[in-house]
């Protein structure tokens, strides 16, 4: 009876563990999923499949393992039905995957109660509060992305409990705040990280010196925080480094002279006090230690030269337009300044424009265009019949003429089959300002892809390939085709030209830069609004050939999917998000424009998939994660659609319009 009696509590005391385990599944329902709903009474459409009547191969966004390690696949009809597995606590939750998903809430201490976890994607939601302690006590993690949330106080030092696992660690674009905890161990250099992305927060004190240490890192970010002191030498001596962001911070002194032959340009530092110099940046002490400042030596130069300015312009002109008549040679730049002396101002003509005289442009009737919050367009009528446009910069809106018109002299240099030229400037004496281009007859791509009237233009894939491909080649000449590189700071839709064979036109390069700071960023609130502002200007508020090329990312996803970007109220939406929620829920294809579906047998084969991977590489969140423009020509160049055939109507191919594409 007493051998019985200790068999059965033998038995009791075996089992009483295995009745204590809760499942991975549990923890999620019980105590992730409330956290990360928050207090909204609007059920989550990512979390609402979290429940016990759906099986678990339908709760989006995990992803799970068996007892034996392996993935769980959910490919069989079998397994996607299986309900049982919802209490099975063999089944250990391996990823968390759930970016741009709509969460509101936080992340609670439980997550750091799953053992297999792997990795976790969070970014891009409206999740707040610390990071919590216990996420450094999970055991298997390896890849960690909390970007663009609202996270804020200090980072837990026992994120480090995981260093010699880590593979990315990414907290871009939250609001942490103090310095980065130092690893417990001295000399640790966490072999296994390659990604270190902390861009974006109010992270403060000297540069980490311990992340030097980290022998296998690839990227670093730690750029728009407000880290200070000098750069370290060790920086500029960690050779696996591939991609380094330290802008905008407030860094000083001289840079490592490694930098000076590195990888790394000029926007990696930009940004930063004044003071901070050195090769890529401005070099040490230049414009100083002479008794004179430039501007002043400038100034007596131009005073004692005053005198001969005028009539060696109008010698130099002369002789310019009768050896260029003489030798077929076309007119790079003119300045006519015979009329400032009436009062009129003054007339700058360039490559194209030498048939415009400063009383022809004066005289011209106009007809508005398009009105903006720094100027207004007109379609304006020479007195030979040819139309220009003229865009008149609102009074006071711009810069000085002399940071203005070395400006409008290098975008008169932009010569490309995909860029608006820029034919002349003229600088009233009263300080207003025309920008005189080309005028072209046709509509915007936003026009035609976003106007709901009868008859519009219908866009197949190879049309919008097309298009895609000029603007990329239109930003790569800007970006790589000068001495200086030319920032467009304004890439939309409205600002892309399109004619009657598709080929596109970028206009408005480098207005931005034209502007005072006030006018800068009214220019960027709008670019915001509609969607393309790259995530770094919210601080940096400067745009750069990284920015444009967020732009191009959405302007390409707006072209891919059809729907307007920007703000819901206006119509818009966030197309980066419904991006990664199609590719979690893997309804890709339904996010895909009908219209351009229409006579594709294989998507992948006519480059669709290739141009919405580009399109998301694009809009990458840390910018120099981003191609440059020449690799995305490149990209779309080698992944063009197979039937270009039905790019031109019958009468463009019989009258030999057709340009090759």
């Amino acid at each position: 009876m007493s051998s019985l009696f200790f068999s059965l509590l033998s038995i009791l005391f075996l089992s009483l563990p295995l009745l204590s385990l809760s499942s991975d599944s549990d923890v999620l329902l019980k105590k992730i999923k409330p956290a990360l709903q928050g207090n909204t009474t609007i059920a989550n459409t990512q979390l609402s499949t979290w429940n016990l009547s759906t099986p678990l191969c339908q709760w989006r966004g995990l992803q799970w393992a068996t007892a034996t390690g392996a993935a769980l696949s959910c490919d069989s009809a079998s397994t996607r039905s299986n309900l049982s597995l919802n209490s099975d606590t063999s089944i250990q939750l391996t990823s968390i995957q759930l970016p741009a998903s709509g969460l509101q809430g936080y992340i609670p201490s439980e997550i750091g109660d799953f053992s297999y976890l792997q990795s976790i994607y969070l970014a891009v939601n409206s999740l707040h509060g610390s990071i919590p302690l216990e996420l450094g006590n999970s055991p298997s993690l390896l890849r960690i992305d909390l970007g663009s949330n609202s996270f804020n106080g200090s980072l837990p030092p026992s994120i480090w409990n995981l260093c010699d696992q880590l593979v990315s660690v990414r907290f871009h674009g939250n609001r942490l705040s103090g310095s980065l905890p130092n690893p417990a161990g001295a000399n640790q250099t966490c072999d296994s990280l390659k990604i270190l992305d902390f861009g974006e927060n109010k992270l403060e004190g000297g540069f980490p010196l311990f992340i030097t240490k980290f022998s296998g890192l690839q990227e670093l970010d730690l750029s728009a925080n407000r880290f200070t002191g000098s750069v370290p030498e060790a920086l500029a001596e960690m050779k696996s480094l591939q991609k380094l962001n330290i802008s905008s911070n407030n860094f000083t002194g001289m840079l490592p002279a490694e930098f000076a032959n590195s990888k790394f340009g000029a926007d990696s530092f930009e940004g930063n006090s004044a003071s901070l110099c050195g090769s890529p940046l401005d070099k040490c002490g230049s414009g100083s230690g002479s008794g004179l400042s430039p501007g002043l030596i400038a100034g007596i130069v131009i005073g004692l030269m005053a005198g001969g300015v005028v009539l060696a312009s109008v010698l130099i002109g002369l002789f310019q337009r009768k050896k260029n008549k003489n030798k077929g040679i076309e007119v790079e730049e003119l300045e006519i300044e015979d009329g400032e002396q009436n009062g009129e101002g003054k007339l700058l003509v360039f490559q194209g424009g030498e048939h415009l005289t400063l009383e022809e442009v004066l005289n011209a009737t106009g007809q508005v265009m398009e009105k903006s919050s720094y100027g207004t367009v007109y379609k304006a009528k020479l007195s030979d019949g040819g139309n220009i446009a003229l865009r008149l910069l609102r009074e006071g809106s711009c810069k000085d003429p002399e940071e203005c018109i070395p400006l409008v002299r290098e975008f008169a240099h932009a010569r490309h089959e995909n860029l608006v030229p820029l034919r002349a400037f003229y600088q009233g004496m009263r300080g207003e300002k025309l920008l005189i281009c080309d005028y072209f007859p046709h509509k915007s791509l936003f026009d035609i892809l976003h106007e709901s009237t009868t008859g519009r233009t219908l866009l197949n894939w190879p049309k919008r390939h097309k298009i895609a491909l000029g603007v990329a080649r239109g930003l790569s000449h800007l970006h790589t085709g000068h001495d200086t590189p030319i920032i467009h700071g304004d890439v939309r839709s409205k600002h892309v030209l399109i004619d009657e064979l598709f080929i596109p036109k970028l206009t408005d390069y480098g207005i931005g830069q034209l502007m005072i700071s006030a006018v800068a960023d009214e220019l960027l609130s709008a670019s915001s609004a509609d969607g393309y502002k790259a995530p770094e200007l919210n601080k940096m508020k400067r745009c750069n050939a990284r920015t444009d090329i967020y732009s191009f990312g959405i302007l390409l996803l707006e072209l891919l999917m059809g729907k307007k970007p920007g703000d819901a109220k206006n119509g818009g939406f966030d197309l980066p998000a419904l991006v990664k929620v199609a590719v979690l829920e893997e309804t890709t294809m339904e996010i895909f424009d009908p219209e351009i579906l229409k006579g594709i047998r294989n998507p992948t084969e006519d480059g669709l998939v290739q141009a919405l991977k580009l399109a998301m590489g694009c809009c990458a969140p840390v910018a120099p994660v981003r191609p440059d423009m020449a690799e995305v020509v490149r990209q779309l160049e080698d992944n063009r659609p197979r039937n270009r055939s039905n790019l031109y109507s019958p009468a463009d191919i019989r009258s030999g319009a057709a340009t090759p594409y």
